[in-house]
């Protein structure tokens, strides 16, 4: 594996001369490394981890199961690409288990969510139902523990 990509999978967000550093390498080499990994489709983008808790402009999340009939030369392979491209869903899975597909969609509000799900996800022929659950808050994100308030940190009160 390419050892820029080893840090970058680690976690950490360095910047080209800290990972130079780390790897004994020139800062050109490292700049040379990451275009090699975005033109072989490996990095994809830097994706910040933003606290929900903080977060100004509220969004809903939702994880949507969604059973599809697969396509005779295709699988699921273009319904979930065409499922993919719509701007409200941020991720789409093939799942095994109980439901072919989970997508996980964002929006305004809970009624922009259920709106894209039933006027848009639903009717989409191949897709025989949805299941949506709402993310109501999150307590790590992305590897990231979200922090808990204050009066939340401490030991529990025990009553006699």
């Amino acid at each position: 594996m390419n050892e820029v990509f080893k840090l970058l999978a680690e976690g950490e967000r360095l910047d080209e001369g800290q990972m130079a550093q780390i790897l004994g390498i020139s800062e050109e080499e490292i700049t040379a490394q990451l275009k090699a990994l975005v033109e072989k489709g490996l990095l994809l983008g830097w994706i910040p981890v933003l606290n929900p808790d903080q977060d100004e402009e509220v969004s809903v999340r939702a994880a949507i199961e969604v059973k599809i009939t697969p396509e005779r030369d295709g699988g699921f392979n273009r319904l979930a690409q065409r499922i993919s491209r719509f701007d409200e869903v941020e991720s789409c899975y093939l799942m095994s288990g109980g439901y072919d597909l989970l997508v996980v969609a964002k929006g305004a509000s809970l009624h922009k969510v259920a709106r894209f799900v039933s006027e848009r996800l639903s009717t989409i022929e191949g897709v025989l139902s949805t299941a949506t659950h709402f993310m109501l808050r999150a307590y790590k994100e992305q590897g990231y523990l979200i922090e808990q308030p204050a009066e939340d940190k401490g030991r529990l009160a025990v009553s006699p």
